[in-house]
C-alpha cells in the first residue's frame, strides 16, 4: 500500500500548482448545464475523501461493512461548491488526501482482503477500493487538467 499511497501523494502534488493556476472565477464555469465546474470536480474528490476514509477506517476494523450509495448529484449541488472559494477547496481537498496517503500508508496487509459492499454492488476487496482510489481521482482530475502527463490512469467505475 506504500506505492498507493506515494501515487496519491505524488498526483497532489503534481496537480495543485496547474490547480491553483486557474482562477476562482473560471473554476466556477461550468461547460454546459449537466456538466460539473472545476469547483464541484474538486468538491465532489473532497466528497470522495470523505466516503473513502469511512470505508478504509470501517473495513480494516470489521469484514462484510456495508456502506450506502454515494449520491454524488445531490452531495455536490446541496454543498454548493460553485460559490465557495477556490484556493480554499484546493486546501481542503489536498490536506485531506494526505490524510487519505497516510490511513492507506498504514493499512495493514491482513485487512486488504475484508470485503465491503456499497448500497447493492459487492462485495469488493478493501484492496480493490484503495487501489482504486488514486485512480478515480485522477480520472476527475484530468476533467480539469486534460493535458497534465501525470493524470493517465487505470481507472473502471464499477461502483
Amino acid at each position: 500500500m506504500k506505492t498507493v499511497a506515494a501515487d496519491l501523494l505524488s498526483t497532489i502534488e503534481n496537480a495543485i500548482p496547474l490547480l491553483l493556476a486557474i482562477s476562482d472565477v473560471e473554476a466556477a464555469i461550468k461547460p454546459n448545464p449537466e456538466k460539473w465546474s472545476c469547483k464541484e470536480v474538486i468538491g465532489h474528490l473532497i466528497d470522495s475523501a470523505c466516503n473513502n476514509q469511512q470505508k478504509f477506517v470501517r473495513t480494516i476494523q470489521k469484514d462484510g461493512e456495508k456502506f450506502p450509495p454515494y449520491e454524488q448529484e445531490k452531495w455536490v449541488a446541496i454543498q454548493k461548491y460553485n460559490d465557495a472559494e477556490w484556493n480554499e477547496l484546493i486546501s481542503l481537498w489536498s490536506q485531506y488526501n494526505k490524510h487519505i496517503a497516510h490511513i492507506i500508508r498504514n493499512i495493514p496487509d491482513e485487512a486488504l482482503p475484508n470485503e465491503l459492499n456499497i448500497g447493492s454492488k459487492g462485495p469488493y476487496t478493501l484492496d480493490f477500493i484503495v487501489r482504486d482510489y488514486p485512480e478515480h481521482m485522477k480520472h476527475h482530475l484530468k476533467q480539469i487538467i486534460p493535458d497534465a502527463p501525470f493524470l493517465n490512469n487505470n481507472f473502471k467505475m464499477v461502483y
